[in-house]
């Protein structure tokens, strides 16, 4: 099978693309022929040698997919040869042909082409996890996002609008416009004004519920103030300085919550316990017309590296899709 496959760490140059064995299939796997993958920013980390993937021969980057499912092991009971299917995985999904446990294998949404799939896994499965599964959200409670025009910022949205809860998102200010039209509540160019302030005025003082931020750093203390009393805040990135100087006497009035969480190291069964509740709780949502993929761009398997350029320039609203073959 053709693959991406990491030979050495540095900038796009080095995603290399050449013929790699077919991954070998567990009793409890899905071979799933890949129609479809997506970036993500771990991707980028990975290419730099800051986020090795899993033990593999050839290190394939790639942690979503979309496909259709072409072998099945012996003891698999779900699934089944031709079966439209979508996941997350530890490695390997910028490749014609992955291996995945059928547990985490989700089914495509009847109302969603295949192809386009391949942009729900990683932002809806991280989205929910963080507002809803960790930071508690619920109706009539208040989120305020970081990058909300990016994959996991779009579904956040998203997700926040289709169970009654308010959204503040931060993003540049051409991006605004986008969130607002996805659900945003209140949207805030990061460049010009203080999200403190803002999301302080638009809760009457009384802080957000919740806070999903992929920034850290200088992002952090203000975090930590616009919570309100038993806030939580959940970091599920770091694009800023990693060291920050925390108050901790700031927390105890607050009651408040810090929460690092990331879905790629956990135990299996983790991942499936989250797999099979946004199964039933947010699939079908895409089908009522409440939730539906956001994608930017999309590039060819063989236009990896621009790709991947074009993610690091910051420019997407939503996801950047790869089309690794024809969907059958």
């Amino acid at each position: 099978m053709r693959a991406v496959v990491l030979e050495q760490y540095g900038g796009p140059e080095v995603l290399t693309i050449r013929e790699v064995p077919d991954p070998v299939i567990g009793p409890e796997d899905v071979e799933v022929a890949v129609v479809a993958t997506a970036l993500n920013r771990a991707d980028l980390l990975q290419r730099r040698g800051l986020y090795p993937g899993p033990p593999m021969a050839n290190e394939i980057p790639g942690m979503e997919f979309a496909g259709t499912v072409s072998a099945v092991g012996s003891a698999v009971t779900r699934w089944s040869v031709g079966d439209p299917v979508m996941g997350i995985v530890g490695g390997g999904a910028y490749a014609e042909k992955l291996t995945v446990h059928e547990r985490q294998a989700l089914p495509v949404p009847t109302s969603v082409p295949l192809g386009d799939a391949a942009a729900i896994p990683e932002v809806f499965l991280t989205a929910f996890d963080a507002l809803v599964g960790q930071g508690g959200l619920t109706s009539g409670r208040w989120a305020l996002v970081h990058a909300g025009a990016s994959g996991v910022g779009t579904a956040a949205i998203q997700i926040a609008r289709a169970i009654g809860a308010r959204i503040a998102v931060t993003a540049s200010a051409g991006k605004l416009d986008r969130c607002r039209e996805l659900g945003a509540d209140l949207g805030i160019d990061y460049a010009s004004e203080s999200f403190l302030d803002a999301v302080t005025e638009a809760t009457g003082g009384r802080g957000v519920d919740v806070v999903l931020d992929v920034i850290g750093g200088e992002y952090t203390i203000d975090n930590l103030k616009a919570l309100r009393v038993g806030g939580r805040l959940v970091q599920v990135g770091v694009m800023g300085d990693q060291t920050v100087e925390l108050p901790l006497g700031m927390l105890l009035p607050k009651r408040a919550s810090i929460i690092g969480t990331v879905l790629r190291a956990r135990p299996l069964e983790e991942k499936v316990a989250l797999t099979q509740r946004v199964e039933h709780e947010l699939l079908p949502l895409f089908d009522t017309g409440a939730l539906a993929p956001v994608i930017d761009s999309r590039y060819q398997l063989d236009d990896i590296a621009e790709a991947q350029t074009y993610m690091e320039s910051n420019a997407n609203v939503g996801k950047i899709l790869v089309d690794v073959s024809p969907a059958g």
